[in-house]
């Protein structure tokens, strides 16, 4: 009996459909994780640049700004350790590795991590992940460039933070709630 042209209903667990699944899961929440990137064209208006009136204004900037565009200013501060490793090579394959165990075993999770028949929780793995991280790089000897580029892309995005104007960033009302700290709904206050 032939199968010539019929779809398969089922396939195996370690089957070549089941890695395209996990390829495609993972290409999914990657798009859907840089859904949140807001466009390098509205970030870079150099209209909205100007100098703020005072430090509380700077301050507000500052907090709308890191909330609007924190995925952006995320791969700002990436990129900026990312070429400062260019010079220090074995901090740079470390650095790729462990984005590489942050994606499969903290980013692009679908279920929880169990590992001896014990489910881990996502704060652990954060956690020892961060740790790990850390100790790693540190451990290429390339600490002073790592925390100089950090401060670096800090500082850019401050700086960014502090002088683009926020009156023309479309905000949603639960993102301008947690920016000013004030519930966007109405408040019960009688019972």
């Amino acid at each position: 009996m032939t199968t010539y042209g019929t779809i398969p209903t089922s396939s195996s667990p370690s089957g070549p459909s089941t890695k395209l699944e996990y390829l495609s899961r993972a290409k999914e929440r990657i798009k859907e994780g840089l859904g949140t990137r807001r466009p390098w064209k509205l970030m870079f208006n150099l209209r909205s640049i100007n100098l703020p009136g005072n430090f509380p204004e700077a301050l507000t900037r500052i907090r709308t700004n890191l909330a609007y565009f924190r995925m952006n200013y995320a791969i700002i501060v990436l990129i900026v350790l990312f070429l400062s490793l260019l010079w220090h090579p074995v901090s740079l394959i470390v650095f790729l590795v462990m984005m590489a165990a942050w994606l499969f075993l903290y980013f692009l999770r679908d279920e929880p991590l169990v590992v001896f028949s014990r489910t881990i929780d996502d704060r652990v793995v954060l956690i020892v992940l961060s740790i790990l991280t850390i100790v790693f790089l540190l451990l290429t000897h390339a600490t002073l460039n790592i925390l100089v580029s950090l401060l670096i892309g800090a500082a850019v995005v401050l700086v960014h933070a502090a002088f683009r104007r926020t009156d023309d960033l479309c905000l949603d009302e639960e993102a301008a709630g947690l920016m000013s700290g004030v519930s966007p709904g109405p408040s019960s206050s009688s019972s």
